[in-house]
């Protein structure tokens, strides 16, 4: 009898230790990520409560009031906020397809060896190292004919009837940014497609070739599809970054001119810090967080099916 309770009451200690075990490894990794996740809680999680909490609220120079819904139902009668809408997809789409294939060429082209290899690979790299401000300051001197080359050059080329800032004439305004964010972006896109080129196995590549598929073969049947995991994940942040990026827009235009070039992130900037009514700025910027949410939702699911089936 006493070896049987004896007996008995192991398996219970030892399940008890166990069970103990158990909690203790699935709780470690969680106490090694708290320094990081309480950090993302400060940093991300609470401005952005308070940030949709502003949403609500009408804020004067000395008092806020809360106001509930009038925020958002200003935004339906913004004729501003409307045409920024515009401004932003033009922006952003014109930037996003520019720099994706750019940056897809330079990527090709850096996967091969040729002379000169690192040279080229640091100087395409540098604009990424470069602070946004100093690239819109920068361009915008590029594109002022008193100091700046390019509209003597564009001059030359029988591009413009003379030599004018193009960053002055509402029709083409926006295309001095969007050149900008090209040059700014490239580098992006260079640095993460050659990444993924350089992991795609060369067997493939030789067993295609023997196999008599042509160059653009190769590139559409064995390269492409492993690369488009990676393409889709580049280009759901890039185009959060481009939508979200205000200061290369502002220190080149400010918006203008007539507003030609004020995209949704300059119009949030200015309603929060120009004008002081911090709390329709706020709800343009869930307007705008809502808009990426559904965008990025899209993304994902496109990325996990081609996972799925590459």
């Amino acid at each position: 009898m006493v070896m049987q309770s004896t007996a008995a009451g192991l398996p219970q200690n030892s399940g008890g230790k166990g069970a103990k075990r158990s909690f203790s490894v699935a709780f470690e990794p969680w106490l090694y990520l708290s320094p990081g996740l309480v950090l993302l809680l400060l940093v991300l999680v609470v401005p952005l409560i308070f940030g949709v909490s502003y949403s609500f609220r009408k804020f004067s120079a000395f008092k806020s009031e809360y106001v509930g819904l009038a925020q958002y139902q200003a935004l339906l009668h913004d004729q501003v906020l409307g045409q920024a809408l515009m401004n932003t997809l033009w922006w952003t789409v014109a930037s996003l397809v520019l720099q994706f294939f750019l940056g897809l060429g330079l990527a090709l082209l850096l996967d091969r060896d040729f002379a000169g290899k690192k040279f080229v690979q640091a100087i395409v790299f540098l604009p990424w190292a470069v602070p946004s401000f100093l690239s819109g300051l920068t361009w915008a001197w590029l594109f002022n004919p008193i100091v700046g080359p390019l509209p003597h050059w564009l001059f030359a080329l029988g591009l413009k009837a003379e030599p004018t800032n193009i960053l002055s004439d509402p029709a083409t305004a926006m295309w001095g940014p969007i050149i900008a964010n090209v040059w700014f972006g490239v580098p992006f896109f260079a640095i993460t497609l050659l990444a993924a080129l350089k992991s795609i196995p060369g067997e493939l590549h030789e067993a295609a070739a023997i196999d008599g598929a042509n160059p653009w073969q190769r590139f559409t049947k064995v390269t492409l599809p492993f690369l488009a995991p990676t393409i889709a994940i580049t280009v759901m942040l890039r185009t959060i970054w481009i939508a979200t990026f205000a200061d290369l827009i502002y220190v080149m235009t400010e918006g203008g001119p007539a507003g030609s070039t004020n995209t949704v992130a300059t119009y949030i900037y200015v309603s929060a810090f120009k004008t002081l009514d911090k709390g329709y700025a706020s709800a343009v910027a869930v307007l705008l967080l809502a808009l990426l949410i559904l965008y990025a939702i899209v993304l994902i699911r496109i990325r996990r099916s081609l996972v799925r089936y590459s």
